[in-house]
């Protein structure tokens, strides 16, 4: 039940929560206080909320903290103001789309981090220390120093100390993928990867007219041995590889097998793009392969997977000078730059350590939703317990692809493993991703729906009658 005391005007019940010395944010602990009264029953919707002078009064807050704890039951769907009648409970809204969406690998909105205020802020600051005019204009690739500076910070726990001006920065992973095939391959040109892996490395692949091979993997990563043979045969331009927490195996590969990979590039004079963006989600992943071979590898870390997709803002470690001119020109040629706005807001959270705070509102988070995964998907999960998704196998009686129709039929969802396939035989397998559901519960009431559906078997299932 929710700490309340009620008071009483001339037109109806008012009400004032109690706050907690100890409760963290006061303007938190009121609109906890608020969705708290609407679940117990204390207040219901239509029910007049106190003004927010008086409410600060009774408090003794400031009026600004009242304000904001209006504002985030707003962003909530708590409350509606109407005017000089003055601000009510809101209405349950009606959820038109009743999709969840577990096919989309975005990081979890963090607990107990304000993302608005924390925004408002950052560009508060962008803009209170930078010329708006510079923040909308051309400007060169690759990043201003305060960028590189940043991005060097970012990199710091899996590198240590870098070189700024080996750093690049660029518009999301994606585009450093695109600009690093363009800038290190020629068309026909083949690139190694494993045989399930992030399908955007297959769509620029094709698109620019490079050959895609798949090398076989263990539960380790890439078989050494097979890389070496593929090596041997097709001569490749590039390697790919994601060693960690792998999109969307999950497999994080151990130093051992990393080392052995890093060998063979240096002993084939083969580049590897070490595609990177959960390192800093895991739970104590080795070092990253960049690190065992320097100059044979290019290294990318984007905030997106760890921060928020809107930031679409990459860092690219390469130590050649010349390959970092290639890839200047490479990125140049379909997208220009980094949005300045964004690449200001990046630098200005890792700086001040914004960013730091969001990430690991991000870790906790997503480390208590492969929780809840493994205790509702029960024996199915066999996720790596952090991240942003899980490598569902099916059992036998369900395809991927069959799998996907009927889960939406069901109202969610997911990702079939046939999306991920490089060559040969897909794996009978989803990806589940944990990030893209905002509330738990509907988090929940999704995989729930999941695991009773996968209990079924799809000739169980009959032609839909409408």
């Amino acid at each position: 039940m929710s700490q309340l005391k009620t008071i009483q005007d001339e037109n109806a019940p008012l009400w004032v929560p109690r706050l907690a010395a100890h409760g963290g944010p006061r303007f938190l602990q009121i609109a906890d206080a608020l969705q708290a009264a609407l679940a117990d029953g204390s207040l219901k919707p239509g029910d007049r909320l106190p003004p927010q002078r008086q409410l600060a009064a009774q408090l003794d807050v400031d009026l600004t903290t009242v304000t904001r704890a209006y504002d985030e039951a707003r962003r909530r769907n708590l409350l509606e103001g109407r005017g000089a009648r003055g601000t009510y409970v809101a209405a349950p809204k009606v959820e038109l789309t009743s999709v969840l969406d577990l096919s989309m690998n975005t990081p979890p909105p963090p607990d107990g981090v304000d993302f608005d205020d924390l925004l408002k802020q950052g560009l508060s600051q962008v803009l209170m220390r930078a010329d708006s005019a510079l923040l909308m204009t051309y400007h060169l690739a690759g990043g201003s120093d305060s960028d590189r500076k940043a991005g060097a910070k970012w990199l710091a726990p899996m590198f240590g100390q870098l070189d700024a001006q080996q750093l690049l920065i660029c518009p999301g992973a994606q585009a450093a993928i695109a600009a690093l095939i363009l800038a290190l391959t020629e068309p026909g040109d083949v690139i190694l990867a494993e045989p399930t892996c992030y399908p955007g490395l297959r769509a620029a692949a094709l698109q620019f007219g490079r050959r895609l091979i798949a090398v076989e993997a263990d539960q380790h990563g890439m078989v050494p041995e097979l890389l070496e043979n593929a090596c041997r045969q097709h001569q490749p331009g590039l390697v790919y590889l994601n060693p960690t927490l792998q999109n969307p195996t999950t497999v994080t590969m151990p130093e051992r097998r990393r080392k052995e990979l890093a060998s063979i590039a240096q002993r084939r004079k083969v580049r590897i793009v070490e595609d990177d963006p959960y390192w800093l989600l895991a739970n104590a992943p080795p070092p990253p392969i960049a690190t065992l071979a320097p100059e044979q590898v290019v290294y990318i870390s984007t905030l997106s997977k760890c921060l928020t997709p809107g930031l679409r803002v990459a860092f690219v470690l390469i130590r050649d000078p010349q390959e970092r001119e290639r890839f200047l020109a490479a990125l140049r040629s379909f997208a220009l730059m980094a949005a300045p706005l964004s690449a200001a807001l990046a630098t200005q959270w890792i700086l001040d350590g914004s960013a730091d705070r969001l990430m690991e509102g991000v870790r906790t988070e997503a480390r208590l939703r492969h929780r809840m995964a493994r205790d509702v998907l029960a024996g199915r999960y066999s996720g790596a317990g952090d991240g942003l998704h899980v490598w569902l196998e099916l059992p036998a009686y369900w395809t991927p692809s069959q799998l996907a129709r009927a889960a939406d039929n069901e109202g969610i969802a997911v990702t079939p493993a046939e999306a991920f396939a490089t060559g040969g035989v897909p794996a009978n397998a989803i990806r589940i991703s944990l990030g893209s559901i905002k509330d738990r519960a509907r988090l929940q009431a999704g995989l729930q729906r999941l695991s009773h559906l996968l209990a079924r078997r799809p000739e169980s299932f009959g032609a839909a009658v409408v």
